[in-house]
């Protein structure tokens, strides 16, 4: 049994912010940000895509517009933690920033962001009917659009083809996930020192339970029905966990129960292992130039056991902070970055495979992108437009979200289960002890959401 020590951490760190975004919803918040009325703020992530934005906006935007964008860059969990400050204290002082579709709807519950219908209806070029359907939804709220996607990913299982070749075996076109750890189990060994499959084992809600709960929805769990009834011990989620585990014990990579995306790519791109199922954005990086086994890689839809498909769907998008004084500039900004014009800049000026893809469908009837994606850009493209963020299971849920639970409380109860997930790779305790204490994590959760009728 978990301690009421551990219990009582993950209460407390949930209960704050499930309290802010409950209390803190006020629309006001009178400061502005510097710069003048010609400038805007911009708070963002500092992923290469955002900083390529950076490079390209004087001599672009700001050109084109007059309108002067004064960026704040930090790593993923600092802007995080900044944005969440800054944007439930509405004291103005962005306009702009990078949000994910996780905590967008959240943010927009909260109304701490604005909705951008009205801008969508006056603008004529933007085309939102490009932009990916489950982006649009991902990115939605109660029937208003409160983001847009800047890029975007989905999931897949990538594989060696010439290894799979040598072995005789063909990849299923719609691989289950037995079919996926059969082929696993022959394929280990193949070459020297090269394992079936890598699948992550690193600790964290955004990295073993990515993947992971991607598998659990497959296989007919749950981490909450409808009506916020707790189901991690569940014969379903178990069932999932399990497979889980044994596949990644039998057959994936050294030291799995710290592998999570970046040591998962280091070992397909170096020949380590076979299989990866990951992230659709990977692709790029397997098949860029200077890449070892470049050409060589394939490309199957997210492994399935009883739904149609089972990919993820992420996206970093941009928001309008609900209290800026400056919304008008900020939807050109963002109707730029986010805008068709912006991707042929990119490619033109820095290369299509710096492109940020994933987020319309005009991307993939570009020529000049299909040059140096046409490997992968069809399944990433199917694989996003698969992904159903409403509906990704078997069963009604009570919270968007495919590879998370949109709630504030996910991260701390994805995070501390997914600790004992990894202790049962790493052989140190059992899937049935570790879905137990989630359970009664989980139960902590449910019990806030039953009280309040949600």
């Amino acid at each position: 049994m978990r301690s009421r020590n551990s219990k009582a951490a993950l209460v407390a760190a949930t209960t704050g912010l499930a309290l802010s975004l409950s209390a803190c919803a006020g629309w006001g918040g009178g400061g502005v940000g510097g710069g003048g009325a010609d400038s805007i703020n911009v708070l963002m992530v500092n992923n290469p895509q955002m900083i390529d934005l950076q490079k390209l906006t004087a001599d672009n935007f700001t050109k084109e517009t007059g309108i002067k964008v004064n960026f704040t860059v930090l790593p993923e969990n600092d802007v995080r933690d900044k944005i969440s400050q800054e944007f439930s204290s509405q004291a103005g002082q962005y306009d702009v920033a990078s949000l994910s579709n996780f905590e967008i709807p959240i943010y927009a519950k909260a109304k701490w962001i604005a909705p951008l219908d009205s801008y969508l209806a006056a603008d004529t070029e933007f085309d939102q009917a490009d932009i990916l359907k489950s982006m649009t939804t991902s990115l939605s709220s109660e029937g208003k659009v409160y983001g847009e996607p800047f890029y975007g990913e989905s999931s897949f299982l990538m594989y060696r083809k010439d290894v799979l070749q040598a072995k005789g075996i063909t990849m299923p076109a719609k691989p289950t996930w037995q079919e996926v750890a059969d082929i696993a189990a022959k394929v280990d060994g193949a070459e020297p020192g090269m394992k079936g499959i890598c699948l992550r084992g690193q600790p964290g809600w955004g990295q073993l339970f990515a993947p992971l709960t991607t598998v659990v929805n497959t296989f007919g769990g749950t981490w909450f029905d409808q009506d916020w009834t707790p189901r991690v011990d569940a014969p379903e989620f178990k069932a999932a966990v399990s497979f889980y585990v044994d596949l990644v014990r039998a057959h994936g990579e050294k030291g799995a129960p710290q592998a999570g995306f970046t040591e998962c790519l280091n070992n397909l791109i170096q020949g380590n292992v076979a299989m990866w199922y990951d992230a659709t954005s990977a692709a790029g990086s397997l098949e860029a130039d200077g890449s070892k086994f470049k050409g060589k890689f394939g490309y199957a839809p997210a492994p399935v056991v009883k739904t149609e498909s089972s990919g993820w769907l992420y996206a970093w998008s941009w928001s309008i902070q609900q209290a800026s004084t400056k919304k008008d500039n900020a939807w050109k900004f963002i109707s730029w970055a986010s805008g068709k014009k912006y991707e042929n800049l990119v490619g033109s000026q820095i290369g299509w495979t710096s492109v940020p893809a994933g987020k319309r469908a005009s991307t993939y009837e570009n020529p000049d992108y299909l040059k140096v994606s046409s490997a992968f850009a069809e399944p990433t493209r199917a694989a996003i437009e698969a992904a159903d963020p409403e509906n990704p299971g078997v069963q009604p849920r009570p919270a968007i979200g495919i590879q998370f639970v949109d709630i504030p409380e996910f991260p701390d109860l994805g995070t501390q289960v997914s600790q004992d997930v990894s202790s049962a790779i790493a052989g140190k305790t059992s899937v049935d002890d570790a879905l137990e204490r989630g359970q009664e994590l989980a139960e902590d959760v449910a019990e806030r959401y039953q009280a309040r009728g949600q």
